[in-house]
């Protein structure tokens, strides 16, 4: 019995250090609907995004090059979606994800 209360102890103290991924979020780009806040938000999508592709591609065993001559892109274009997913056109992305791997891209919108 001992043994638990020293632990349940140990749990409250790291508990109180503990700051929630949210609240860092708020604390470090402000909160939801600014402007530092919402561009951190866009990048991290996008950087989502690349890493979807990249997962996807390599749980295919394709390599960047064997992706774009299927889908009619570029390597180059492939790779930068992978590692930083700026500017790229929704028709694109769309087309690499149905005709590289035969799958649809679905978007939602937040409220």
């Amino acid at each position: 019995m001992q043994r638990n209360s020293k632990n349940n102890t140990s749990i409250k103290k790291i508990n109180k250090d503990l700051t929630l991924f949210t609240d860092n979020l708020d604390s470090e780009y402000g909160k939801r609907g600014t402007e530092t806040r919402e561009k951190y938000e866009a990048g991290f999508e996008a950087f989502k995004l690349g890493a979807m592709l990249q997962d996807l591609r390599k749980e295919y065993g394709m390599t960047q090059t064997q992706l774009a001559e299927k889908c009619g892109t570029t390597k180059t274009y492939i790779s930068r979606i992978e590692n930083d997913a700026s500017d790229i056109r929704l028709s694109t992305i769309m087309r690499i994800f149905r005709e590289g791997f035969g799958r649809h891209l679905n978007l939602s919108i937040d409220v």
